[in-house]
């Protein structure tokens, strides 16, 4: 199934990707968040995390790597997949082509062995989007979804699906019911508690599972959240 490769509240370095040069304290943030994932995941038997967000630019697509990272460091078989089909983020962040994927693949148009990349870290393989489909919601909400995340399951220990924020499209919530849980990534001074709450309502209207919420963009001499925020770039994710 490949192809060939060509602080508890995190800081404001959250965009940069884990690596031996990290600073220890963003590290040390990952492997606490991890170590709770291990303990919300050793009950059930379903090991797929959502990630999400109320509005844009939390840190989220970044987080989610992270922490995709931060398993696989511990020897678990971890795949990522890039499913925010609207502004897809994950094949720059690991530096790989996104010339066929996640979409392609939803749409009969490639093979399991087409679009995965082994070993974008040791343990973690990747799923990119793919090209920008007319429409994403209706792929995401198909039973193609459904089948391919039982083969996947097969194959791996955790699955770190990478959704569009939930205030703005439906997408992650097609996910949230056939995973063990949703994590929402908030970013401080930006996202407002009434647009988390609408976020964590969204996910309870399906009967799905709140994880946790991270916060990003931490600076410890300040006092957490406080401007309002409005959206930005919306027209890029309808």
């Amino acid at each position: 199934m490949c192809r060939k490769n060509n602080r508890n509240a995190l800081t404001n370095r959250v965009e940069q990707r884990l690596s031996e040069n990290t600073d220890f304290r963003i590290a040390e943030a990952y492997k606490n968040i991890r170590t709770g994932l291990f303990f919300s995941l050793s009950t059930g038997n379903q090991k797929s995390i959502v990630f999400s967000s109320a509005e844009p630019n939390t840190g989220k697509s970044t987080t989610c790597s992270n922490l995709a990272i931060a398993m696989a460091q511990t020897g678990a078989r971890v795949l990522l997949m890039d499913a925010d089909l609207r502004r897809p983020v994950q094949s720059n962040i690991f530096g790989v082509k996104n010339t066929t994927g996640l979409s392609e693949l939803l749409s009969g148009l490639a093979n399991i062995n087409d679009v995965i990349y082994p070993n974008v870290f040791p343990k973690l393989d990747l799923i990119t989007s793919g090209p920008i489909p007319p429409n994403p919601s209706e792929l995401l909400g198909s039973e193609n979804t459904d089948r391919l995340l039982h083969s996947l399951a097969e194959h791996y220990d955790y699955i770190f699906i990478d959704t569009p924020p939930i205030n703005v499209v439906s997408d992650a919530l097609l996910f949230s019911q056939k995973t063990a849980g949703t994590i929402l990534v908030a970013r401080q001074k930006q996202t407002t508690y009434r647009e988390l709450e609408k976020a964590i309502e969204s996910v309870r209207t399906v009967e799905s599972t709140i994880l946790g919420v991270i916060l990003t963009d931490v600076k410890e001499a300040e006092k957490p959240y406080g401007y309002s925020y409005r959206y930005k770039n919306y027209e890029e994710y309808v």
